[in-house]
């Protein structure tokens, strides 16, 4: 590796070490592989990439922030990572954090599905709280009919469970295809 590479190496490796202060467990965040290795790929296509991807999903973010009055508006920032398959989520919002932080894995789903991910946790943000419940249904609501998003629907008792997961994102096929320059 010359001098270059190991600078962009370095910078997304230190990026993610940075992201994982803002995660619920620091594992959340993926900045080994299986091995227990650095890797390389991802750590250099992020040092080389991650203000572009940081810079669509701020797009996204604003586009929520317009959903609402200024007045209302809370504090936040999101910031693009790779999450360890283990938790089986393509995103989170750090309520505790100030600014309350989302992290977005763009790997896990299709590139014309960010704004879907961003506005679900959007919401929670916007709420304060972690669950799927009247107020994030609400809020939810709110921020598809602004984004031109379907709204959700659910059956009686099916609340929860429906709102899990919308709006609905296509998943990808190989989430760190996308972290290593790949797109699907």
């Amino acid at each position: 590796m010359n001098y270059l590479e190991q600078r962009t190496f370095t910078r997304g490796l230190e990026y993610l070490k940075m992201v994982q202060g803002f995660a619920l467990e620091p594992e959340m965040v993926r900045v080994v592989d299986n091995a227990g290795n650095n890797n390389v790929p991802i750590c250099t296509w992020i040092g080389e990439n991650i203000a572009q991807v940081n810079a669509q999903l701020n797009t996204c973010l604003q586009a929520c922030h317009e959903c609402f009055h200024p007045q209302v508006q809370k504090r936040m920032q999101i910031l693009g990572v790779p999450l360890a398959e283990a938790f089986g989520i393509d995103g989170l919002c750090n309520i505790v954090a100030r600014p309350v932080t989302i992290l977005i894995d763009v790997g896990r789903v299709a590139p014309q599905d960010w704004l879907g991910l961003v506005a679900h946790e959007y919401a929670h943000a916007h709420v304060g709280e972690s669950g799927h419940n009247q107020k994030f249904a609400e809020v939810l609501q709110h921020l598809c009919l602004g984004l031109g998003l379907e709204p959700p629907v659910w059956e009686v008792g099916a609340m929860e469970a429906c709102l899990r997961n919308w709006p609905h994102c296509r998943s990808t096929q190989d989430p760190l295809a996308f972290w290593m320059g790949g797109r699907e």
